[in-house]
C-alpha cells in the first residue's frame, strides 16, 4: 500500500500526515457526514490524541468510525 500525504495547519503550525488511502477515505467520509472541513476534523482529533502520534490517532479514529 502506498501512503498519501496531506498537510494541515494545527495549533498554528504546518504539519503533514501520511496515511494509506483507505484511511483517508474513511476520514474524508466522516468529515463530510459531520459537515466539517477535513482540516477541522483533523484538528479535533489532534486536540484529543494526548501523547499518541497524529498518524496513529487518525488511523484509530478511522477504525472506530468503520465500526459505527
Amino acid at each position: 500500500m502506498s501512503l498519501r500525504k496531506r498537510s494541515f495547519t494545527l495549533s498554528g503550525h504546518r504539519t503533514s500526515v501520511a496515511l494509506e488511502a483507505e484511511f483517508w477515505a474513511v476520514i474524508d467520509a466522516c468529515a463530510q457526514a459531520e459537515g466539517k472541513a477535513l482540516a477541522a476534523l483533523v484538528a479535533q482529533i489532534d486536540a484529543t490524541r494526548g501523547e499518541r502520534p497524529l498518524a496513529s490517532a487518525l488511523r484509530l479514529f478511522a477504525l472506530a468510525a468503520k465500526d459505527r
